[in-house]
């Protein structure tokens, strides 16, 4: 959960937000290294101790055509590692399935038989003490902590947008297509998402909340559901 005034990203609680927010650090330290010698070269020309000769010779030219190089590499191998992390779905112990509608999301558990619900923001005139305005919903999206969670992504109107920042999971959602990711919570707890792409008046309307517990506790969850609907 986000703090006001906050800068940076949310506690991870996932490995592949753990590696966005290593891959973040990394991008921020190789970018100061590029500032800090642009700005002494800057420096150096202000200071006038660098002539013309310096600056035209074939030595210069080749450092500088070869370190662009090296910093693309040292951003695009960790960025590729992760990109292929995120697209990796194997042998999951859940099935998710997420259906956008305006405005509101719909939730099938497609491992059981009769386990679907819609999730619909709670309105502030309704909201108990101590709940986030805007962020809480009436039926949590309940997984199990520590296990592989596949979750396919679709919409029924118009574009939406499944993201959960703690996770770091953002997929669209694709009216007659299905897109996919996956994740792991590491810890139990409450992560909170929005719609990430606007879809109508009621686009800040549309939150998301992942409830991450142990086994034992979503097995109870699931099997006092099924027995309700």
């Amino acid at each position: 959960m986000a703090n006001p005034s906050q800068f940076g990203f949310q506690d991870a609680s996932s490995p592949i937000m753990e590696e966005l927010v290593e891959f973040h650090d990394h991008a921020l330290m190789v970018a100061l290294a590029i500032c800090s010698l642009v700005l002494y070269l800057l420096t150096l020309m202000l200071m006038e101790k660098l002539s013309s000769n310096t600056v035209d010779a074939q030595e210069v030219e080749l450092i500088w055509t070869i370190l662009p190089a090296i910093v693309l590499i040292l951003l695009a191998l960790p960025s590729l590692q992760i990109l292929y992390m995120m697209d990796e779905i194997d042998e999951p112990d859940l099935t998710l399935k997420a259906i956008g509608h305006q405005w509101y999301w719909t939730y099938e558990y497609t491992d059981f038989k009769d386990l679907s619900f819609d999730s619909y923001m709670v309105p502030t005139s309704e909201l108990p003490s101590g709940h986030f305005r805007l962020l809480e919903v009436d039926h949590r999206v309940v997984v199990p902590m520590e296990s592989p969670i596949r979750v396919i992504i679709t919409a029924g109107d118009v574009l939406h947008s499944w993201a959960v920042p703690t996770l770091g999971v953002k997929t669209d959602a694709i009216p007659g297509r299905l897109n996919q990711t996956s994740f792991i919570t590491t810890r139990p707890g409450i992560f909170y998402g929005q719609c990430s792409e606007i879809c109508g008046a009621n686009h800040s309307y549309m939150p998301i909340v992942v409830e991450s517990t142990p086994l034992t506790h979503f097995e109870n969850w699931s099997s006092l559901l099924s027995a309700s609907s």
